[in-house]
């Protein structure tokens, strides 16, 4: 099944500052998370984020929180969104394709894309916008999600299904700002 940009959200887990700091290789992952959700509006898929126990880890950082639309950030406490049951009333939460980055992945991202799919939704997370402190637990947590039956997907993989064809001024415009 290919990821359309008419039935999926994109969900940006819980990066925040107190905790991406301690991320392996946590700028790359920040600058693929911003790129993803610049993707994703420019297309107009709706963007959709949370924030684990922000009193403890504080808020969504900022660079990535002033590319989120308003009113897209929810708070939670469960590790997983599906538990917390935080994304119904979000933009996008009703689409039957989800679209995950973000961190911890063998914690947050990795609970909430198992319940997910086990509520029906189809979930692809993007491997190379998720991230752990440690890259062993990152992998290990890929490998379970696609044991699980999550697709894993890259960040050019996202965008070209969401583009689905060449030749359109879309194609253009995404092709020249974001896949040079």
């Amino acid at each position: 099944m290919l990821i359309s940009a008419e039935n999926s959200s994109l969900l940006v887990v819980d990066v925040q500052d107190k905790l991406l700091h301690h991320v392996h290789d946590w700028q790359a992952l920040l600058r693929n998370v911003i790129w993803l959700v610049k993707v994703a509006r420019r297309i107009g898929v709706p963007v959709m984020a949370s924030e684990q126990f922000p009193k403890g880890l504080g808020a969504t950082n900022v660079d990535l929180a002033n590319e989120l639309p308003g009113g897209a950030i929810v708070e939670k406490v469960h590790f997983s969104c599906g538990a917390a049951q935080c994304l119904p009333g979000l933009p996008g939460s009703d689409r039957s394709q989800i679209v995950v980055c973000g961190m911890e992945t063998h914690v947050c991202v990795l609970q909430t894309a198992i319940e997910l799919q086990e509520q029906g939704k189809t979930v692809f997370v993007v491997g190379d916008v998720v991230g752990s402190r440690s890259p062993l637990d990152k992998a290990l947590a890929l490998e379970r999600m696609r044991d699980h039956g999550v697709q894993i997907v890259s960040r050019e993989m996202v965008a070209f299904e969401w583009l689905r064809k060449a030749g359109t001024p879309l194609f253009k415009e995404i092709s020249m700002e974001f896949l040079r």
